[in-house]
């Protein structure tokens, strides 16, 4: 689950400037971490906890060195990593070079489907506790408030 919390900022620019918004930002969220990960992999296959570790450290290795040679990589079910190099509109053809007109490459991740699915599964809610109602029909967070219910585990995939 995500649990957001509602936030208000006051417009600087534009049509609805000096307008208080509220809108859904979202608290901190729960993280498998890298010994979880490799915890739930050793239970799941016959691979020991060393063996796992070593095909991560060597699957990052793999994706780094590709990367650095411009390819791109499919992760199989996962997904693939691909780099963009972004590019300035430049006035003549003689001013585009790579100093110039190309800005820094960023790393895109593109998950399949079974990713995209288990994404759009994923259970989103709005706290509300700690807002309270304005004359007017507004509300506003107060100090402190919509703390954690404290439900959480350490490993929401156990």
């Amino acid at each position: 689950m995500i649990e957001h919390e509602v936030k208000t900022r006051v417009i600087t620019i534009g049509n609805r400037k000096g307008q208080t918004v509220y809108y859904a930002y979202p608290k901190s969220q729960q993280k498998l971490t890298n010994k979880m990960l490799i915890e739930r992999i050793v239970r799941e296959t016959s691979l020991s906890e060393g063996d796992v570790k070593n095909a991560l450290v060597s699957l990052s290795n793999v994706v780094c060195d590709a990367l650095e040679l411009g390819m791109s990589v499919d992760l199989a079910e996962l997904g693939s990593f691909r780099l963009v190099v972004p590019s300035k509109m430049m006035d003549t053809a003689a001013e585009v070079t790579v100093k110039d007109a190309l800005k820094t490459p960023k790393i895109v991740f593109t998950p399949k489907q079974k990713m995209r699915d288990a994404a759009n599964k994923v259970e989103l809610s709005i706290d509300r506790a700690g807002m309270t109602t304005e004359p007017g029909g507004g509300t506003t967070t107060e100090p402190g408030g919509g703390e954690d219910d404290g439900d959480s585990t350490d490993d929401p995939l156990v």
